[in-house]
């Protein structure tokens, strides 16, 4: 995973703020179902000198416009 260095303010994929955001080129797993932190990631395209990847967007459950408690 990297980190990039010059992050959008909003999420390009859907326009929202958003928590993190993490780079990954190889393969990953998401699953949300039961996660207390995250509601939502948003993955958008990176192409990187390496080759291609992907920008996770991690949203919250307050920014993904539900409450801290769903």
């Amino acid at each position: 995973m990297y980190v990039p260095d010059d992050p959008p303010e909003n999420c390009p994929a859907c326009g929202a703020p958003y928590a993190s955001v993490s780079r990954h080129a190889g393969g990953f797993m998401v699953n949300l179902i039961d996660n207390e932190r995250y509601r939502r990631v948003c993955f958008h395209p990176a192409g990187t000198s390496a080759g291609a990847a992907f920008d996770c967007f991690h949203h919250t459950h307050r920014q993904a416009g539900g409450s801290v408690d769903e």
